[in-house]
């Protein structure tokens, strides 16, 4: 799968990242999609979708979930849904002589339609959402998520698929849809590509707009980022992203493709949005900061192998339509951040005290929700599908299957290299899994598949640590496999003041009362979930509370002006107290021979079976 960048007369970047991009004999793709621009202002996207030999009845969809395990129905941006008759294509069944195409809604997100031969759908689907999860179309850019404004033949989704992108603004600098161009092609064909399926298209993000695009220096297959944005350096994003790039190959064997592209949305380009969407040769990112590239480069590009090629059983091949519940995320997820902190300090962007630093914010976050007591690594994945909920974001009711499998994933390395005296390492169960599983696209089995390889590599039994650790919510054994490192886990105790509740905004208005304890000052004063915040100690209420609360101490009076139903009601308490507990990864002077090497091997990706056969 390639992506390509053709120019013309004045500058046209094709930057679009395609998955299963197939260089195929046909000039003629068996479903076509025109996406047209026009107006971006007006946030519409103008979907015309071409559906060649339909025979009496289609049904097509629109996906109910992508980019986040969220059911978000993005049939609810679609609108004027209309059908007519097309010309016959060449070697397609012709359009019988009966009354023209109709098309009728089944439910929110399946329409059937009723017709013959060539059939042309319209549509219009509005976005205006900035983020690597969502689609943007505005007067500086578009950005899109594929699946979430094209539709699809859910029994044709095999097939291979033709888009084209209309009416770019001449104000942009560039678009970015792959294409295998010549200088002979016209700018209305310069905009377009095929794909070796409908699959393929939904994992290939496409940036149009206004952007800067370079390639890193060296790399082989190529690599080019996208920056749409301000406020950034780009030799310091060369640096950071070649560094971690040559690392990550370097640990896996081979790069998976033969073209990537990184698109980065920051400063004023990203909106306000953060994060990063992975997809098979490709990331899509978007940064409040151009500081938090490295941290969030590495995680992504690692999935390049776990999750996009090492891939869990219970998320393939993809259902559109509905939640797909997988016990896999501690590793395709937390496991995969493992390896964006190791990469960091490995590749020198850290030192090793960050490293440390890193992993104690991990624990200290996991060991401060109470649901860490009950809620298992395996089931924190299975319920990734409730994170949309606020109550299930609280402390709790859930852990999040990034920590937990992140802090399981630097405990399995260490056991890992003490069970085979520091010659095997979690490096290798995933080489492994890249081999028995990646390479020949075969998805594995969640957790077992995990267990088997993780025992074939360290020649032992871990069904103690997948049992009790992974599949059960036991206490994580940290100071014991620590210790097998040369590592000492410290605690450290603070008080600070504490509102008794949280809230969050509303769509629209005011803070909302989300959660409070029952045992804590504010239920005491009357204070009740649902309630709207209108004052706070007589002003506006602030616009980041946990700001607001590190700047006040326990035993503050708050003044609370709420509205409940509709009666205005003044609520008064006074802060209150809690203890938290801070840890913090240090190395241990008194640690023996075998533990140092161990620590080594951890911290520079190393270990002695690679140093015995290097000496050799």
């Amino acid at each position: 799968m390639t992506d390509f960048l053709f120019r013309a007369g004045r500058f046209f970047g094709f930057l679009g990242v395609l998955f299963g991009f197939a260089l195929c004999a046909s000039l003629q793709a068996t479903i076509r999609y025109e996406v047209s621009l026009a107006h971006p202002e007006q946030h519409l996207f103008h979907v015309t979708m071409t559906i060649p030999d339909v025979s009496d009845q289609a049904t097509i969809q629109i996906p109910a979930w992508n980019a986040l395990y969220q059911i978000r129905d993005f049939g609810a941006h679609i609108q004027q849904v209309e059908v007519r008759q097309g010309p016959a294509q060449p070697g397609s069944r012709a359009a019988t002589d009966a009354a023209p195409p109709s098309i009728e809604k089944i439910d929110k997100q399946t329409w059937r339609i009723t017709g013959n031969g060539t059939l042309i759908v319209r549509y219009a689907t509005y976005w205006d959402e900035p983020g690597p999860f969502a689609t943007q179309l505005n007067r500086e850019h578009a950005f899109i998520n594929p699946a979430m404004i094209l539709m699809y033949v859910p029994e044709r989704r095999s097939e291979q698929v033709h888009l084209a992108l209309r009416d770019i603004p001449d104000t942009w600098q560039g678009a970015g849809v792959g294409i295998q161009a010549s200088e002979s092609m016209s700018i209305a064909d310069q905009f377009s590509s095929e794909f070796a399926d409908y699959d393929a298209l939904a994992d290939a993000p496409i940036e149009a707009g206004k952007f800067e695009e370079f390639q890193l220096p060296g790399m082989s297959p190529e690599i080019w980022v996208v920056i749409h944005g301000d406020n950034y350096k780009k030799k310091q994003v060369e640096t950071e992203l070649k560094r971690i790039c040559e690392y990550e190959i370097k640990l896996m064997g081979k790069a998976p493709y033969s073209r990537y592209t990184f698109i980065v949305h920051t400063g004023k380009g990203a909106a306000g949005a953060g994060g990063g969407m992975e997809h098979a040769d490709s990331t899509a990112i978007s940064l409040q900061s151009p500081e938090s590239l490295p941290g969030v480069a590495a995680h992504e590009f690692f999935h390049l192998w776990n999750v996009k090629r090492i891939r869990p059983a219970t998320l393939y091949p993809v259902d559109y339509t509905k939640e797909q519940y997988t016990r896999a995320l501690w590793f395709a997820e937390g496991v995969t951040s493992t390896y964006g902190s190791y990469a960091l300090e490995r590749s020198g962007l850290w030192s090793k005290q960050q490293l440390y630093h890193d992993l104690g914010e991990q624990i200290t976050e996991l060991e401060a929700r109470p649901a860490n007591r009950w809620q298992s690594a395996e089931q924190s994945s299975l319920d990734a599908w409730l994170e949309k909920y606020a109550l299930y974001e609280n402390p709790e009711y859930s852990v999040s299957y990034y920590t937990k499998g992140q802090v399981l994933g630097v405990l399995l390395d260490i056991l890992i290299r003490d069970r085979t005296e520091n010659e095997k390492s979690l490096d290798d169960v995933l080489r492994e899994m890249n081999t028995d599983f990646g390479v020949p696209g075969k998805p594995y089995r969640d957790g077992l598949d995990v267990q088997l390889t993780t025992e074939k590599v360290a020649g032992g039994s871990f069904d103690h640590f997948f049992k009790h650790y992974v599949a059960g919510a036991n206490p994580l054994p940290y100071q014991a496999t620590f210790a097998l490192a040369g590592l000492e886990l410290h605690q450290t105790a603070h008080q600070r003041a504490t509102l008794g509740f949280s809230a969050a905004d509303a769509p629209k208005g005011p803070l909302v009362v989300r959660n409070v304890d029952p045992n804590g000052a504010a239920a005491e004063a009357g204070l009740q979930t649902g309630d709207l915040i209108l004052k706070w100690n007589g002003g506006e209420p602030p616009r980041r509370v946990a700001d607001w609360l590190r700047q006040h101490k326990s035993g503050e009076l708050l003044h609370l002006m709420i509205r409940r139903e509709d009666a205005d009601l003044k609520i008064d308490f006074r802060l209150g107290e809690i203890t938290e507990t801070f840890y913090d990864i240090a190395e241990d002077s008194r640690a023996g021979d075998k533990a140092r090497r161990i620590r080594e091997g951890l911290l520079h990706g190393t270990t002695d079976a690679a140093t015995i056969h290097a000496a050799n």
